[in-house]
């Protein structure tokens, strides 16, 4: 029995894949990259983007038609709206809510998989459902790069979103577990680690004093790093600039194994349009929260989300967000055009923004970036970096990797044993979107 598991959408998506696959492994099935050999196929959908959405239709249409000439299970979880489950009902065997992934076994059953007893929790709430989720342990993609879930759901509903409809209300996972699976991935000699959430820095808040806050998870997770001997670097994504306190920067400051890297969603530049998105948070907060940032960590690297084309979004809206980008000297932004989504309160307003003017406001604001990071580059030159090595490069004979403020960097080696090392380059040239160096160390000892 071979199954084939399709990921759309966000980190969370990835993160929930690797437990997906611990459980069909558990059933004695086996993964295939080719999805014609399977005979289990599953998508982790997306209902955020109308393009992923897009491409579940199509793929459904694809084996539906397999069907009338061989055996075939097909199955869907995944960030879903309930008008999305409503029809995919209709096209897919299983269709299920990704905290239900412990009773999988038991759906699969229904169809002639014999497997092994599943988990009798047929009657367990939403939050005790999620709880059985978090300790289905991962089949992690990579042998040096894991996920962490560490909270599930969101209460901030920004009107543009659909993650409360199709994740529900925040959920924090124990403090206990997230740490025990940060010190396993750490023996096992995982050099970048990611915690994951819908707003990470609203983690046990949901626990009403009963659990840490995300500052002391991150100070645990320190002290952890200052008690190890193997080097690694602690992410986490997102966090929402409402929650981002200057707590969490000072913790992150303390400690070495924390990276220098942050990742803080703006949206817009213009305090208008984030009260229309429900935001909570002004330009001014968010330059507060940078200014602190940058006073504490000096070297972090800045990331952020911006989406342009919002309903009501003019002219001169979309120039403060320009200039935010400007003020701001993002490292990397995520932009994205606005679409509305059915399940979001947005997407009961007219979509006033034409596409030809979202599309020329996209190519601006990438044009404006180029014109940031590329400057932000540029400083790099002549300066010696760590880098974890990811991957074969592109560019025939190099390979590439990352530093700590999650910066690409590619450099000229055809050792492919130094991928999911350490090694330390000196940055030799850039462009706006490029960087290369050369090889200094092939190794990084634990100290550096």
């Amino acid at each position: 029995m071979k199954y084939h598991l399709i990921t759309l959408g966000c980190q969370m998506n990835m993160s929930d894949s690797e437990r997906v696959k611990r459980v069909l492994d558990g059933m004695g099935a086996r993964f295939t990259e080719n999805e014609e050999d399977a005979n289990i196929i599953g998508i982790l959908a997306c209902s955020v983007r109308q393009k992923a959405i897009d491409k579940v239709y199509n793929k459904i249409a694809v084996w539906n038609r397999r069907k009338k000439n061989s055996n075939l299970i097909t199955f869907i979880s995944g960030c879903v709206l309930p008008a999305d489950k409503e029809k995919f009902l209709k096209l897919f065997d299983i269709v299920f809510a990704m905290r239900e992934l412990p009773k999988f076994p038991q759906m699969l059953s229904q169809y002639g998989i014999t497997t092994p007893a599943g988990l009798d929790n047929d009657n367990l709430n939403a939050k005790d459902e999620i709880g059985l989720f978090w300790q289905v342990k991962p089949k992690y993609d990579s042998s040096f790069e894991a996920f962490v879930p560490i909270q599930n759901g969101c209460d901030k509903f920004c009107t543009y979103c659909a993650v409360p409809y199709t994740r529900g209300r925040e959920v924090s996972r124990p403090s206990e577990e997230i740490i025990n699976e940060v010190k396993d991935l750490v023996t096992k000699g995982y050099k970048s680690i990611t915690l994951l959430g819908q707003n990470v820095n609203s983690y046990g808040l949901d626990k009403k004093g009963d659990e840490i806050n995300f500052a002391q998870l991150l100070e645990k997770i320190g002290e952890l790093g200052n008690a190890v001997e193997n080097k690694f670097w602690l992410y986490f994504t997102s966090p929402h600039p409402r929650d981002m306190g200057k707590d969490v920067i000072e913790v992150i400051a303390k400690y070495e194994c924390l990276a220098k890297q942050i990742h803080l969603p703006i949206q817009s530049g213009d305090d208008k349009v984030l009260i229309k998105m429900n935001r909570k948070h002004s330009v001014s907060k968010y330059r507060e929260t940078v200014s602190v940032i940058r006073e504490l960590l000096p070297t972090a690297t800045l990331f952020t989300d911006i989406i342009v084309g919002f309903t009501g979004e003019t002219e001169e809206q979309f120039q403060h967000t320009r200039k935010a980008l400007r003020e701001f000297q993002y490292n990397m932004a995520y932009i994205a055009m606005y679409s509305p989504r059915p399940g979001a309160a947005s997407h009961a307003w007219d979509d006033d923004v034409p596409a030809e003017v979202k599309k020329e406001r996209f190519a601006l604001l990438t044009e404006d970036l180029s014109d940031v990071s590329g400057g932000l580059n540029v400083e790099m030159v002549g300066k010696t970096y760590t880098l974890l090595v990811r991957q074969t490069d592109r560019k025939a004979g190099y390979l590439s990797g990352q530093t700590e403020g999650k910066i690409t960097v590619r450099f000229a080696s055809e050792n492919n044993e130094l991928i999911g090392q350490f090694v330390k380059v000196k940055i030799t040239s850039s462009s706006n979107f490029s960087i290369e160096g050369e090889l200094v160390k092939e190794e990084v000892s634990v100290e550096a």
